[in-house]
């Protein structure tokens, strides 16, 4: 379910609207937290903020 208020900090991209199998991120002091959006109860990875920010550069 969407959550319009963003209260749980989970959030997906805006351009992942026609394409539902993508994931959520979240975004903590220490790190940066995934999951698959479909699967909000599932397993989730949490990403050390430098190596998310790695990630991203590549």
């Amino acid at each position: 379910m969407n959550d319009p208020i963003n209260r749980t900090g989970w959030f997906k991209s805006s351009r992942s609207a026609e394409n539902p199998a993508c994931v959520e991120i979240r975004f903590t002091t220490d790190a940066t937290d995934v999951r698959d959006s479909k699967n909000p109860a599932g397993p989730m990875l949490s990403f050390p903020r430098a190596a998310w920010a790695k990630f991203l550069r590549r």
